[in-house]
């Protein structure tokens, strides 16, 4: 029977004291959580989120910075102040997002584009702009990694949530083909793709009005587990990973 990693499922495991992670979407309700365990296994933290206030709230020893990774150019200069702060940059989580339902011909256009723009759009750009920095981080013996979460409607995408689902698709699309690219750089991209979790998302949709939902994951556990996944050198986290 092979290993996990002879299936190619597990890298290099990954110290993250002292490693100098940003985390988007930092302030949300899988965001917040995700960044509380990695401030407790040691990492050095830059957070970022649309709310000043809220990232304060947090209470966490990091580097917080406002911004909305929507607009172009947020993702060069988020990645800048994690240089200044911390000097190189070994991990990013890109944990923000935005839902909307509606039937799939009846999302209206701007609808689309804000989902597609920070859902698929924005994580993409802040790897981009975070590149160079996790390749010098692997040319220095580190294992740098980039974590993307999109969701189960990327495997299963569901009526009703046409455009998110197509979102959330859409990026593990590109993470499934950009990991392969990445490994040659010894860059472990990883796609995670948690159930439903009461993270308040469904609560305040950027359109319609949320179906009746089945009672959700806590938060804190899929956050434990995506750490864990991060930790052990993980390079796939399915819905199946978060039974």
């Amino acid at each position: 029977m092979p290993t996990l990693l002879e299936r190619g499922r597990v890298a290099a495991m990954t110290d993250l004291a002292g490693a100098s992670i940003l985390v988007a979407g930092a302030t949300g309700g899988l965001g917040a959580p995700i960044a509380r365990r990695l401030a407790a296994a040691g990492a050095l933290l830059t957070i970022t989120g649309r709310d000043v206030n809220r990232l304060a709230a947090l209470g966490l020893d990091a580097v917080a910075v406002p911004a909305d990774l929507r607009k172009a150019g947020a993702a060069a200069a988020v990645v800048q102040r994690a240089l200044d702060a911390h000097g190189r940059l070994d991990g990013v989580v890109f944990a923000a997002g935005a839902v909307a339902f509606a039937p799939a011909t009846e999302t209206p256009d701007q609808v689309l584009v804000d989902l597609f723009t920070l859902n698929t759009l924005a994580p993409i750009r802040l790897l981009r702009a975070a590149l160079p920095h996790l390749q010098a981080s692997a040319a220095e013996g580190r294992q740098p990694f980039v974590v993307h979460i999109s969701a189960v409607v990327a495997e299963t995408p569901m009526p009703g949530m046409a455009a998110y689902s197509a979102t959330k698709a859409a990026l593990a699309g590109f993470d499934q083909a950009a990991a392969r690219e990445l490994r040659r750089s010894k860059i472990r991209l990883v796609d995670a793709r948690p159930p439903h979790t009461e993270t308040g998302l469904a609560d305040r949709p950027m359109f319609g009005t949320a179906p009746r939902l089945p009672t959700g994951l806590d938060p804190d556990a899929v956050a434990a587990r995506i750490v864990a996944g991060i930790a052990a050198g993980e390079t796939d986290l399915p819905s199946a990973a978060f039974a």
